[in-house]
């Protein structure tokens, strides 16, 4: 299995764990692991191309390694995801740094939808 594979695998079990915390409503979880399946989707693409792979979480820095084409206009709904990294894993995050404190059912059923997207539009990408 090539890297790029890995990464996709790791991105696929994120979702689903994002599909499973949506059942129970533990949206947080949701988010945090949507994060997480749009991250490892990106550095997926990125060693399926043999590129450097940046050690970071923050979407930002991949978006700059990535192709404009590749994510079809989601960079925007993307870049929202760094919202979700540190508050929805750390009851003391920083204060406000989600504008109503954590995540409810709206932010949760965006950040699943966007980590569906993203993830099929890589391994379309990678077809």
């Amino acid at each position: 299995m090539s890297e790029g594979s890995n990464w996709l695998e790791f991105a696929r079990e994120d979702l689903r764990v994002a599909e499973l915390a949506m059942q129970d409503r533990l949206y947080n979880q949701v988010c945090f692991h949507s994060q997480q399946c749009v991250e490892k989707s990106l550095k997926g693409w990125l060693a399926a191309q043999d590129k450097d792979i940046p050690r970071t979480h923050k979407m930002s820095d991949l978006l700059n390694v990535l192709p404009n084409d590749l994510l079809h206009g989601l960079s925007g709904r993307i870049l929202l995801m760094d919202l979700f990294y540190i508050p929805t894993r750390y009851p003391d995050a920083f204060p406000g740094s989600l504008p109503d404190g954590l995540p409810g059912i709206e932010d949760a059923k965006d950040a699943l939808e966007l980590a569906g997207e993203v993830l099929q539009l890589v391994e379309n990408a990678l077809k």
